[in-house]
């Protein structure tokens, strides 16, 4: 695919019911975030004129010439007098978007009658995407969901042409909803409805679909899929595909989804948790690449730390169960994998008994500064902030030593001196180092604190959403303004839904008082980081801790579950 380019997504949002400004400016800021990410990922051959839709022949005519003898063989021969429009999930279609349609009534005789004229079509578009935000009837039974989508109608060689995605209408006042939460799920389902969807494995270029493991689950084997699994889990095994989700199979045992078993943290897993433990990882891009209907930008793809070079075996539910660095065996508490929460020991509908540490249900960011104002284990040394990472300790201070503290999870300070080297900051402590795979004691305390391996400080990709590095985006932002599915894709009717009609979309714009504020901010921070620095430079000084050889403790992940969607 030499002359791809960027794909050019086009957003048609509806009037969905009652919609607020606010809900819409969202909505729209949303969409313009993940569209961005989505075309820098993807590239297409691109269509080179309008893109035209067809019109389903199936709908709007009553019969069709079938003798073949005839001059209009298998052309229309009466219109079908209640057709109306062409729909997707329940969303009209404008007739702009649409080919003409015409019918012959007489078998001889070539000359039509125009049903519907053609549109002008959308120029300088690659895939249309029709947006309806509104509290359906799916959305209403299954109230877990956040949204939902399906490809509307393919090219001649497959490729998804136009989609709809449904916006639960719930999900846009949930307070804990967040823009990155709702950026990452129009990614998620957009990456549906371009190809990522078991209706639309069968048309890709080089697929085949096996099962083959203990849980009769099916894996998707595909070339650079292979590829891109030997080298996460670092296994020359020349038969490792990638595991569909077992738990939101069909009866022909496909899914929409990667098992949360091996994939866990990947934007194509069935469950949306903390924006900041989402991957858009290189196993995805791999199956997006081996569509054949893209370019894919696999140097883009976000580190996928979940079972990295664990080996071919890793996430069985044969295995699970053994110590691991990513799975955990009790109930206990200790650390998210991604170490920016604390955890506790739990498994859920997805996991077949499997379980990991999953971020507590609150206070369990250990970025959060406020979370230190819970006034949980005190005697622990704990410090929130940016900087803090979640490491297993039964730290307590010596005045409070009374009995030994269980190991759990707590937050320190760290700063990297290295790949996956760093040293660590309890409170009151000066920096130490903290050699990976090893655990240390600290002056003033009992216990020790364990110093996890490959996990922190090898990451250049990963950092929690920390108000630092909002501002640095927010920083960089004005810098830049100063230089310069459903269940096939045959369209159809969904009668639960009411039928939407188009809006146009507003911009956004950004006063001058708020560029004011954002340069003013930088140099106040540029002024406190520096001083901040001199401070630590003028304290850190060498200090003698002991280290002991340590098996790493066993880790894993989430928050409560929030579905994606269940049928896509």
């Amino acid at each position: 695919m030499a002359d791809s380019q960027p794909i050019r997504i086009k957003t048609f949002p509806s009037e969905s019911p009652a919609l607020a400004e606010w809900e819409r400016e969202k909505l729209m800021s949303a969409f313009d975030d993940a569209v961005k990410k989505v075309s820098n990922l993807l590239s297409v051959r691109r269509v080179p004129h309008s893109l035209l839709l067809n019109r389903d022949i199936n709908k709007y005519c009553k019969f069709i010439w079938r003798n073949s003898s005839t001059v209009n063989h298998m052309k229309c021969g009466r219109a079908n007098e209640n057709y109306r429009f062409e729909s997707c999930l329940g969303v009209i279609i404008p007739d702009e978007h649409l080919n003409g349609c015409v019918v012959y009534p007489h078998p001889e005789h070539p000359v039509p009658t125009v049903l519907k004229p053609e549109g002008m079509g959308v120029s300088e578009t690659d895939f249309l995407l029709y947006v309806f935000t509104h509290s359906t009837d799916k959305c209403r039974a299954e109230s877990s969901i956040l949204a939902y989508a399906a490809h509307c109608q393919t090219d001649s060689e497959g490729r998804p042409l136009a989609g709809t995605m449904i916006i639960c209408r719930e999900t846009l006042s949930m307070e804990r909803y967040t823009h990155e939460h709702f950026v990452q799920t129009v990614i998620h389902e957009l990456f549906h409805v371009l190809g990522f969807s078991k209706d639309l494995f069968s048309r890709w270029k080089d697929c085949s679909l096996s099962s083959q493991d203990e849980m009769g689950q099916v894996r998707l084997y595909s070339p650079t899929v292979i590829r891109e699994m030997q080298k996460h889990l670092k296994s020359t095994n020349t038969d490792l595909g990638a595991p569909l989700e077992n738990k939101d199979a069909g009866s022909d045992g496909l899914s929409s989804h990667w098992e949360s078993r091996v994939l866990q943290g990947s934007i194509m897993a069935a469950v949306l948790v903390e924006p900041s433990l989402i991957r858009i990882d290189p196993i995805t891009l791999a199956a997006l690449q081996d569509t054949g209907w893209y370019s894919v930008n696999l140097s883009r793809a976000q580190s996928l730390v979940w079972g990295e070079g664990e080996g071919h075996q890793f996430g069985s539910v044969s295995t699970c169960h053994n110590s691991s660095a990513f799975f955990c065996t009790d109930s206990g508490l200790g650390c998210h994998y991604l170490h920016f929460h604390k955890g506790e020991c739990l498994t859920d509908q997805y996991l077949d008994g499997c379980h990991i540490f999953k971020p507590l249900a609150n206070a369990s960011e250990c970025w959060k500064e406020e979370n230190e104002r819970s006034g949980m284990n005190e005697g622990s040394g704990e410090i929130y902030g940016s900087d803090s990472r979640c490491f297993i300790s039964n730290l307590t201070r010596l005045n409070n030593a009374t009995f030994s503290t269980a190991m759990a999870g707590h937050c320190y300070r760290h700063r990297c001196t290295g790949m996956n080297e760093y040293q660590i900051q309890v409170k009151d402590s000066d920096w130490l180092d903290c050699p990976a795979g090893m655990s240390i004691e600290v002056s003033g305390y009992q216990g020790f604190i364990f110093c996890p391996d490959k996990r922190i400080c090898k990451y250049s990709d990963l950092a929690p959403p920390t108000s630092r590095q909002k501002t640095a985006v927010l920083l960089n932002a004005v810098i830049v303004s100063f230089l310069f599915s459903s269940d096939d894709d045959v369209m159809e009717k969904d009668r639960s839904t009411p039928h939407p009609s188009f809006m146009r979309r507003s911009s956004v714009t950004v006063s001058k008082a708020e560029v004011t504020v954002a340069a003013v901010l930088s140099i106040v921070i540029g002024f406190s980081l520096l001083s901040a620095g001199m401070h630590v430079y003028r304290k850190c000084s060498s200090v003698r801790v002991r280290v002991h050889a340590a098996n790493e403790p066993s880790y894993r992940q989430q928050m409560p579950p929030t579905q994606y969607i269940s049928r896509n």
